[in-house]
């Protein structure tokens, strides 16, 4: 299974320079947010397939015209492909602008899910905008990750966890994945092709 993931900057490959066939193969797409609504719908038309996003603490303008044919994922638990996908979008609070939360409010939110997690059997993949507490987040205040995360694998132990807000320029040798307890958390930002083995789906 081929996953497209993507996040804070629009590639021109995919849009501005898009040639047909450039997303064949490709089974699902995931956006860790801060990108155009126009962008996401042009993707998921160009691919015909799912895409499901969360929205990043730049993404205000999506409550009002957001991307069509896409599925917002922030504080759900779905169900793709058989893929058990968590989202939990925005930032941490360093401006008290939208979509930013201290990590008391993203522990809570986690906590509303938690029934859901149990009676699905866990997760395999959670899609967020923010990094994890020291894996791939920077020492600043805008771009700090949650603690809550960390906390988040600890307990349920996804295969993936799949970020965004943290740009490859950002930071010198600012590495794209890391590995935690065997979770797999990567850097969606531009893009990244991720393939996963198929689940097993059944009963």
């Amino acid at each position: 299974m081929k996953l497209l993931l993507i996040s804070d900057e629009e590639e021109k490959a995919l849009w501005d320079y898009y040639t047909p066939g450039r997303l064949k193969g490709v089974d699902l797409i995931l956006s860790a947010g801060d990108l155009k609504a126009e962008y996401l719908s042009f993707l998921v038309t160009m691919a015909n397939k799912p895409l499901l996003y969360v929205p990043g603490n730049h993404d205000v303008s999506y409550e009002t015209k957001p991307p069509e044919g896409c599925e917002n994922i922030d504080g759900k638990l779905v169900k793709v492909n058989g893929l058990r996908i968590l989202g939990l979008g925005g930032s941490y609070l360093y401006n008290r602008g939208p979509n930013q939360y201290t990590d008391r409010q993203m522990r809570r939110r986690i906590r509303k899910l938690w029934l859901k997690l149990k009676l699905a059997g866990g997760v395999d993949i959670v899609l967020t905008h923010a990094p994890v507490e020291g894996l791939g987040d920077l020492d600043t205040p805008a771009h700090r990750g949650f603690h809550s995360f960390r906390e988040l694998i600890d307990h349920w132990h996804p295969r993936y966890l799949v970020h965004g807000h943290v740009h490859q320029r950002y930071a010198a040798r600012q590495e794209r994945v890391h590995e935690y307890g065997g979770t797999t958390i990567i850097n969606a930002c531009g893009r990244y092709l991720l393939e996963i083995s198929e689940i097993d789906d059944t009963p």
